[in-house]
């Protein structure tokens, strides 16, 4: 069961390119003698940066050596951006994105994607939205015109809400509701950031708000259209290309299609602060899918990109990289007391979550897993790792950069995730050499810090066997 890190990946060099909306011309500018000579923590990547006069922030990255191209479409809105009593908005809009537009009826923008050998899909997580589609080169402007389009002309009908608004509560059931310890990383995430609506509720939403009860159909709909206006606008996104392409060409068409779009971002969502809980907690839910216990266990860390985090997700590799991490190998090989366990900072904009999850071999009880798994944390806590862990989860941090970035889609996903979360798509140049910076002794220092029974939430998963 995967905890759905948003890993942080470095690139190479960065050639900015300079594609601004008041330019003249789409010529770039010679790049510096640092841009030309990369580090040797650098992956070579080019990255072009540009702003419209409506807002939307382009990213490019070209590169000839396969005949696809991938458009990552992110809107700065996740369900932390959702109001209390409206949760689920963010993942509904996810759907009626696909309902149909004023010039596209439902089914035809999958229908004209198929026809050219192209797919796409949409994703929602607590800080964005994302849209993306894999395409032939050369149905580049299919796929930008169709974002376009339902970006501008998105046909939001009391049938097409209801329909989706539907599908969504049939997800919940499928994906939640009817699965084995689902449910408890939702309670998980409600006791961890309780006090703090925008990451304590489930972005999928939660049942009553997604039935709305009481609410007039055209309420609904008026909510719904509100939502839209506010945070589907070419001022709250990214746009971002990678793949075989001709910059100026594709600058063009992106012109040609997304200008004509007018700003329109309503209120900017404002971050209402949290404060953690000082002390260890503990608490239970049953689970009536469950044939073994389960356990959380998270700690409160800082977010996505802070100086502690690079250490963090070292460490993770260490503790739970693989059949030779310290958790797996005491734990699940040589003690068999876990038949799984994992462990994950989550990489969230905000307060984020350093969560370990483990389900229980036979036999063995939760009082056990915890003392066995506190005994691994204090090793290192009290002892720090290796040199040779340290060089571990560093070759694999880059085996993971360069998998990852050859591939147009994800490459094209993380530039859009970078400019939109930190501003600039190029600070990703320098992740590597952040990761290659962090010493034995910033990892002891970070498991010191936050590893602790006091900045901890933890909660087992017991097995309802009567009501199975």
């Amino acid at each position: 069961m995967s905890f759905g890190q948003r890993a942080r990946w470095a690139l190479g060099a960065v050639l900015c390119l300079g594609l601004n909306a008041e330019a003249q011309t789409q010529t770039p500018p010679s790049p510096s003698a640092a841009q030309s000579q990369p580090s040797q923590a650098s992956l070579g990547v080019a990255v072009q940066r540009g702003q419209l006069a409506n807002g939307l922030r382009v990213v490019l990255s070209p590169d000839h050596s396969v005949p696809t191209v991938a458009i990552a479409l992110y809107y700065d809105v996740g369900s932390r951006a959702e109001e209390t009593g409206r949760s689920g908005f963010a993942h509904l809009f996810e759907h009626l994105m696909f309902e149909g537009t004023a010039s596209l009826p439902k089914g035809e923008f999958d229908r004209l994607l198929s026809v050219h050998g192209a797919d796409s899909n949409a994703t929602t997580s607590e800080d964005r939205t994302n849209y993306y589609e894999m395409l032939p080169a050369q149905s580049l402007e299919l796929g930008l015109w169709l974002e376009a389009d339902r970006m501008a002309g998105l046909a939001i009908t009391e049938e097409a809400f209801e329909n989706q608004r539907l599908t969504v509560m049939e997800e919940r059931r499928q994906s939640y509701q009817n699965q084995p310890y689902m449910l408890s990383f939702l309670r998980r995430d409600a006791l961890f950031y309780e006090g703090y609506f925008p990451y304590a509720h489930a972005t999928i939403g939660d049942q009553v708000d997604l039935e709305m009860p009481g609410v007039a159909p055209r309420e609904q709909l008026a909510r719904v259209r509100a939502f839209h206006t506010r945070f589907y606008a070419p001022d709250n996104a990214v746009l971002a290309l990678a793949g075989d392409f001709d910059p100026e060409a594709a600058m063009a068409l992106i012109r040609r299609h997304f200008d004509p779009i007018t700003r329109r971002r309503g209120e900017v969502w404002r971050d209402p602060g949290f404060t953690p809980p000082s002390g260890e907690r503990v608490a239970q839910i049953g689970d009536a899918h469950a044939e073994a216990p389960g356990l959380h266990m998270a700690w409160h860390v800082p977010p996505r990109r802070s100086p502690d985090h690079y250490a963090i997700e070292l460490l993770n590799h260490v503790l739970s990289g693989g059949d030779s991490s310290r958790l797996y190998r005491r734990l699940v090989r040589e003690r068999e007391i876990l038949a799984e366990v994992e462990m994950g900072a989550e990489g969230r904009r905000g307060p984020d979550i350093w969560a370990l999850w483990a389900v229980l071999s036979a036999g063995h009880s939760l009082a056990e897993a915890r003392r066995e798994i506190d005994l691994v944390l204090a090793d290192v806590v009290a002892r720090g790792v290796t040199a040779r862990e340290l060089a571990k989860a560093r070759n694999a941090v880059r085996a993971g950069l360069v998998f990852r970035l050859e591939r147009p889609l994800q490459r094209a996903q993380t530039l859009a995730e970078y400019e939109l979360y930190d501003g600039d798509a190029g600070l990703l140049n320098g992740e590597l050499a952040r990761f290659e910076a962090v010493t034995l002794a910033d990892l002891q220092r970070v498991a010191r810090q936050y590893l602790t029974a006091s900045n901890r939430l933890v909660l087992e998963v017991i097995p309802e066997e009567s009501a199975r």
